[in-house]
Protein backbone atom coordinates (compact mmCIF):
# COMPACT_ATOMS: atom_id res chain seq x y z
CA UNK A 1 0.00 0.00 0.00
CA UNK A 2 1.36 3.40 -0.92
CA UNK A 3 0.69 6.42 1.25
CA UNK A 4 2.12 9.83 2.02
CA UNK A 5 3.30 10.57 5.54
CA UNK A 6 4.39 13.77 7.23
CA UNK A 7 7.21 12.72 9.54
CA UNK A 8 8.94 14.88 12.09
CA UNK A 9 12.45 15.15 10.71
CA UNK A 10 14.09 14.99 14.15
CA UNK A 11 12.07 11.87 15.02
CA UNK A 12 13.11 10.22 11.75
CA UNK A 13 16.80 11.02 12.34
CA UNK A 14 16.58 9.73 15.92
CA UNK A 15 15.05 6.46 14.66
CA UNK A 16 17.79 6.09 12.04
CA UNK A 17 20.45 6.73 14.68
CA UNK A 18 18.86 4.25 17.12
CA UNK A 19 18.36 1.44 14.58
CA UNK A 20 20.91 2.07 11.86
CA UNK A 21 18.12 1.52 9.31
CA UNK A 22 18.14 4.12 6.53
CA UNK A 23 15.04 2.98 4.58
CA UNK A 24 11.95 4.92 5.60
CA UNK A 25 9.62 2.05 4.65
CA UNK A 26 11.55 -0.41 6.80
CA UNK A 27 11.58 2.04 9.73
CA UNK A 28 7.80 2.45 9.50
CA UNK A 29 7.30 -1.33 9.33
CA UNK A 30 9.53 -1.82 12.38
CA UNK A 31 7.63 0.87 14.27
CA UNK A 32 4.25 -0.66 13.45
CA UNK A 33 5.45 -4.15 14.45
CA UNK A 34 6.74 -2.74 17.74
CA UNK A 35 3.38 -1.08 18.44
CA UNK A 36 1.55 -4.36 17.75
CA UNK A 37 3.91 -6.32 20.01
CA UNK A 38 3.56 -3.76 22.80
CA UNK A 39 -0.24 -3.92 22.58
CA UNK A 40 -0.08 -7.73 22.80
CA UNK A 41 2.18 -7.49 25.88
CA UNK A 42 -0.27 -5.11 27.54
CA UNK A 43 -3.22 -7.42 26.80
CA UNK A 44 -1.29 -10.35 28.23
CA UNK A 45 -0.33 -8.36 31.34
CA UNK A 46 -3.98 -7.45 31.93
CA UNK A 47 -4.86 -11.16 31.86
CA UNK A 48 -2.38 -11.92 34.65
CA UNK A 49 -4.33 -13.30 37.58
CA UNK A 50 -7.71 -12.91 35.88
CA UNK A 51 -8.38 -16.64 35.54
CA UNK A 52 -8.68 -18.50 38.81
CA UNK A 53 -8.91 -21.84 36.97
CA UNK A 54 -5.54 -21.38 35.28
CA UNK A 55 -2.66 -23.38 36.67
CA UNK A 56 1.05 -22.89 36.26
CA UNK A 57 2.59 -25.36 33.82
CA UNK A 58 4.49 -28.24 35.36
CA UNK A 59 8.27 -28.09 35.29
CA UNK A 60 10.22 -30.88 33.67
CA UNK A 61 13.28 -32.38 35.32
CA UNK A 62 16.08 -33.83 33.24
CA UNK A 63 19.13 -35.28 34.99
CA UNK A 64 18.59 -33.18 38.10
CA UNK A 65 18.10 -29.93 36.21
CA UNK A 66 14.82 -28.04 36.17
CA UNK A 67 13.75 -26.82 32.75
CA UNK A 68 10.97 -24.28 32.35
Amino acid sequence: MRTTLNLEESLYHEAVKATGVQEKTRLIHMGLQTLIQEAARRRLARLYGSSHAAKAPSRRKIAGKILA
